[in-house]
C-alpha cells in the first residue's frame, strides 16, 4: 500500500526529483546517448528496439515532426551499424486526430526501414486504439511483408481471437512476428484480466498458440514464472532459436537478462530516450510500485 501510495503521488514531484530514479530506465534525451547505450548492449550479446518517447499529440504538426524525427533515427542508427529495429506508437503519429494520415506517417517510416532490411513494431496502446491498430498494421503488413511487427497484450480477453483472426495474413513470404507482453493500460473488467495469476495463465496460452503455429515471437517479460514457461514450451515444441526471442525494458532486471543471455537464447531490449521521459516513467511506476522502494534509496542513499 505504501508503494502504490508513493506511485500515486510521484507525476506531480518535479521533473528534477522524478530524474533521480527514472535515469536508470531511460538511455537519455539526445539521440547520441540512445546509440551510446544501444552500442553497450550490442558489445553485450543483446539487440535493441529503439522507440522515442512521447505518445498522445494534439495536432497533425507534432505528428508530422514525430515522422520526422523517425527518420532521423533510422539514418543515425543504420550509419551507427546498431544491431537492432525501430518501435512506435501509432497515436505519436495521430491516429486518434487522423487515422488516414497516421498510416501516411508511419509508411514512410516503414518504407525507409525496409530499405535498410530493417524492421518496425507498432505498439499496443489502450482499448481505444486496438481496432485502429489493427487496422494500420494489417494495412501496412500487405505493403510491407517482413518489415513490420506488432504488439500483442496477454491482459486483454480479445487477443487469442486476434490472433485466429490474424493468422490468414502468416505465410512463408510473409511471416508474422508479434511481441507478447502483459499489456500496461489500465481497462475495465469486461475488457481485461484483472487477476495477475490469470494474466500469466492467459500469457502461456497466447505464447504456446504462436509457437504452435509456428509465429517468431518476442518473449517481453521479467517474470521469472513466464520466463521459465516460456522455456518449458520452447523444449516442447522444439522451437528453433531463430524463432523466438526474449524482450526486455533498458535497466530492469539486468541479472535475469544476462542469464538468458548466458544460456544461448537471443535478447532484446527495449531502449526508450527522449526528452518526453516522464510520462513513461510515472506509467512505468504505476504499473510496477514497487519500483518505489528504488525511489527511496534514491533519495537516501547516494548512488
Amino acid at each position: 500500500m505504501i508503494n502504490k501510495a508513493i506511485a500515486s503521488v510521484v507525476p506531480y514531484f518535479p521533473k528534477k526529483f522524478v530524474w533521480v530514479f527514472s535515469k536508470k530506465y531511460i538511455a537519455g534525451e539526445t539521440i547520441e546517448e540512445a546509440i551510446t547505450a544501444s552500442k553497450s548492449l550490442n558489445e553485450h550479446g543483446v539487440m535493441v528496439t529503439i522507440d522515442l518517447l512521447g505518445e498522445f499529440i494534439t495536432n497533425l504538426s507534432q505528428a508530422t515532426k514525430n515522422r520526422d524525427q523517425y527518420l532521423h533515427i533510422i539514418g543515425a542508427f543504420e550509419n551507427a551499424n546498431i544491431k537492432g529495429n525501430y518501435s512506435l506508437k501509432p497515436t505519436s503519429f495521430g491516429l486518434l486526430l487522423d487515422p488516414e494520415k497516421c498510416y501516411q506517417n508511419i509508411r514512410t517510416i516503414v518504407e525507409l526501414a525496409a530499405r535498410h532490411n530493417s524492421f518496425v513494431r507498432i505498439d499496443m496502446e489502450d482499448s481505444e486504439c486496438v481496432d485502429l491498430e489493427l487496422t494500420l498494421y494489417k494495412r501496412l503488413k500487405h505493403e510491407f511483408p517482413k518489415t513490420v511487427g506488432l504488439v500483442l497484450q496477454a491482459y486483454l480477453h480479445r487477443t487469442s481471437k486476434d490472433i485466429d483472426d490474424l493468422m490468414h495474413l502468416h505465410t512463408p513470404d510473409s511471416p508474422l512476428n508479434f511481441r507478447l507482453c502483459k499489456g500496461i493500460y489500465v481497462e475495465p473488467e469486461k475488457i481485461a484480466i484483472k487477476d495477475p495469476k490469470k494474466i500469466n495463465e492467459n500469457y502461456l496460452k497466447l505464447l504456446e498458440k504462436l509457437l504452435f503455429k509456428g509465429v517468431y515471437v518476442g518473449i517481453a517479460t521479467h517474470d521469472k514464472a513466464l520466463v521459465k514457461g516460456a522455456l518449458e514450451l520452447i523444449k516442447k515444441y522444439n522451437v528453433p532459436k531463430d524463432m523466438y526471442e526474449f524482450q526486455m525494458l533498458y535497466g530492469v532486471t539486468p541479472e535475469l537478462r544476462n542469464s538468458i543471455v548466458g544460456d544461448g537464447h537471443e535478447m532484446r531490449v527495449y531502449v526508450p530516450y527522449g526528452k518526453d521521459w516522464f510520462g513513461y516513467s510515472t506509467r512505468r511506476l504505476k504499473e510496477n510500485p514497487k519500483m518505489a522502494q528504488h525511489i527511496i534509496k534514491s533519495i537516501f542513499v547516494k548512488g
